[in-house]
């Protein structure tokens, strides 16, 4: 029986965030669907989403914590795992080689991992005590899944073995002064995370600065990409020298090129859709982009969707 969920620590988000349709049948990743909308079944709360194997993905219901499972070939996805009681799901990603899901934890300040073929909670992961933190996306490299803290200048890394398993927290502190909020309780910080060139670099939006910057793990360096401002920006995903912005309130995604060495860059596409409403995060299936609506304009939804869209427009 699925429980019921107290909507106070979202609506708290919402508000946060608020500073800073027809359904058809999806086609296959290679046919760049436009406005296709995939329903998440009795969701009453969305956030992050994550590409699985194929044509499948997971997504998150933010208030509760649990997670979704589907096809972007399929108009509906179902409840998979039940998670229990006092979670939170923001970004997420799926980690083919020992089917771990990654789940950023919100204002638990904490990651949560499962196992897609079990569907059993594998670790519950303390990130962050710090008041206020916001634990928001989470990015995958060869080594292991680093996470970002909304209300500090903070990422988090946990490694990965080759057989699941996984190592102590390190925490880092983002060199760049500028990214430090003046008022955490209403500002938004470090958000969507995405890796580059092979993994050893990473790429994190900072929502209040409007603005994408580079991070280099091993020599710790962080640096601005020089780009137009990026205003409302929440999850980011990449492929190449490619970034796709999602820009939450705006109701779009920007597609970014950016140069050889990631120093600047510019967009390329702005690809919107009739069907966004408050889209947060995405996942990339060839051409195709699949889009989560957070609805944050409407927190007593009770219809929450994944939008497919042409990943250039």
């Amino acid at each position: 029986m699925r429980r019921t969920v107290q909507r106070r620590a979202v609506i708290g988000f919402i508000a946060l965030m608020a500073l800073i349709l027809p359904t058809a049948v999806p086609a296959s990743a290679g046919e760049s669907p436009r406005d296709s909308v995939i329903v998440l079944d009795g969701a009453t709360s969305a956030e992050g989403i994550a590409a699985g194997r194929g044509t499948t993905f997971y997504a998150g219901e933010l208030e509760s914590g649990d997670i979704f499972k589907g096809d972007i070939r399929d108009p509906k996805a179902t409840r998979f795992i039940d998670a229990p009681a006092g979670r939170q799901a923001v970004g997420m990603k799926f980690d083919a080689g020992t089917n771990l899901l990654f789940v950023a934890g919100g204002q638990t300040g904490k990651a949560f991992v499962y196992n897609t073929e079990t569907k059993e909670a594998v670790e519950e992961i303390v990130l962050t005590t710090k008041a206020g933190s916001f634990i928001n996306d989470v990015t995958l490299t060869r080594d292991g899944a680093w996470f970002t803290n909304s209300k500090y200048p903070e990422l988090y890394f946990v490694p990965l073995g080759r057989h699941g398993e996984l190592g102590e927290v390190v925490t880092r502190t983002l060199d760049d002064p500028s990214l430090v909020l003046t008022d955490p309780a209403r500002q938004f910080g470090l958000n969507g995370i995405t890796s580059a060139i092979g993994g050893r670099i990473l790429i994190v939006a900072h929502s209040f600065n409007q603005a994408l910057y580079t991070y280099e793990p091993e020599s710790e360096v962080t640096a601005r990409i020089d780009t137009d401002p990026l205003p409302n920006v929440d999850g980011i995903i990449a492929r190449g020298n490619t970034v796709w912005v999602v820009q939450n309130f705006l109701n779009q995604v920007s597609r970014v090129k950016l140069n050889h060495d990631l120093s600047s860059g510019e967009v390329r596409d702005v690809i919107t859709s009739d069907s966004f409403q408050i889209p947060t995060t995405a996942a990339l299936f060839g051409n195709t982009l699949a889009v989560v609506n957070a609805k944050f304009d409407e927190p007593a939804a009770d219809l929450h969707e994944v939008v497919l869209v042409p990943a250039r427009e």
